[in-house]
């Protein structure tokens, strides 16, 4: 394991508009840890420590239910929307079933919206557990504190890529794609070493994770794996595949995985913010064009064999389905 640490970055000036020497002096540090991790902690985000507490807490009391009570707001009732509770070993990472369940949430949509309406996939209205009414209040209030934070980061991002700051909103995120996951990873014995996640990159553009006090992040970096633990008033951002496609690998997507040999339950609160479903993707004006040579040296680098990189055209509607459908196989018939 590497020795190195992941950088703490405020982001509270690009929160708060401040004057722009202070945001463009932030941006430059998410510039720079983009290049060279494409991950750090985020500090300074406003997210209010008694929300995060009542999200904890609240995720506690539904794992804790038995399985049958969890079963009751399964995946298999979300339909087209993609929602709900999974089991341990329900969710494959590269084929190989994880060490963890999990709760699928998103964006509340309701029936009359239009994209429910239209029968959007990954769009419509959450499962909530009867047993845990303030799971709901706890996550729906979450997820718009952690949407403000990410367009923050992204605002601060566009800057560093000498972009407008509003850029990413603009053309992406106006209306982005919001997935929220709240993923329990069971105690193991330490001798043990069974993946909570497999190595992986994230789809999209931007992840923020919430952790408890529990450790078990990994980090892939040139020097090797690098531990990213829970940092008080802290979350953890990285970049994912689109964006390093947007920016032709100057910002680069970042392999991680989930080991938790604590001998505890660990929690995290991952959110997606990733571009708006019927989004056109192409590269920023910024970015670089992109060869065979790149796109074939990017392959070989990843743990897939599969460039994030290599052409692509369509909406990322079109991208993320299908990327989704190979984590839970046995629900692309919902989706047809």
């Amino acid at each position: 394991m590497s020795q190195a640490s992941l950088p703490v970055i405020d982001i509270a000036p690009l929160l708060q508009a401040h004057d722009a020497g202070q945001c463009r002096q932030v941006a430059g540090r998410l510039g720079e840890a983009c290049r060279t991790y494409g991950f750090f902690y985020i500090s300074g985000h406003g997210i209010d420590q008694a929300l995060q507490s009542n999200l904890g807490e609240a995720s506690s009391a539904f794992f804790a239910l038995p399985l049958a009570e969890k079963m009751r707001i399964a995946m298999v009732h979300g339909g087209r929307a993609w929602r709900g509770y999974f089991p341990v070993g329900g969710e494959l990472t590269s084929g190989r079933p994880d060490l963890k369940e999990g709760l699928y949430l998103g964006s509340e949509l309701g029936a009359d919206d239009p994209r429910v309406q239209a029968g959007w996939p990954l769009h419509g209205a959450n499962l909530w557990p009867g047993q845990v009414p303030a799971l709901q209040h706890a996550v729906l209030g979450y997820m718009a504190a952690a949407s403000r934070a990410a367009q923050a980061v992204l605002a601060g991002m566009a800057l560093s890529l000498g972009l407008e700051q509003d850029w990413f909103r603009r053309h992406y995120t106006a209306d982005p794609t919001v997935l929220f996951r709240i993923f329990r990873y069971p105690a193991q014995p330490a001798a043990e070493s069974q993946w909570g996640v497999g190595e992986h990159t994230d789809y999209g553009l931007l992840t923020l994770l919430l952790q408890d006090e529990v450790a078990g992040l990994q980090v892939r970096t040139r020097e090797g794996w690098l531990e990213a633990p829970p940092l008080p008033g802290t979350l953890v951002c990285n970049i994912g595949d689109m964006l390093d496609r947007l920016t032709g690998g100057l910002y680069r997507s970042t392999p991680h995985r989930v080991l938790n040999r604590s001998g505890r339950e660990r929690f995290s609160f991952p959110l997606f913010f990733d571009p708006q479903f019927s989004s056109v993707v192409t590269p920023l004006p910024a970015g670089a064009l992109v060869d065979a040579a790149q796109v074939a040296a990017d392959r070989a680098d990843r743990w897939d064999g599969a460039s994030v990189l290599a052409p692509f055209q369509g909406t990322y509607g079109d991208y993320l389905l299908g990327k989704v459908g190979k984590v839970f196989p046995q629900l692309l018939g919902a989706l047809d």
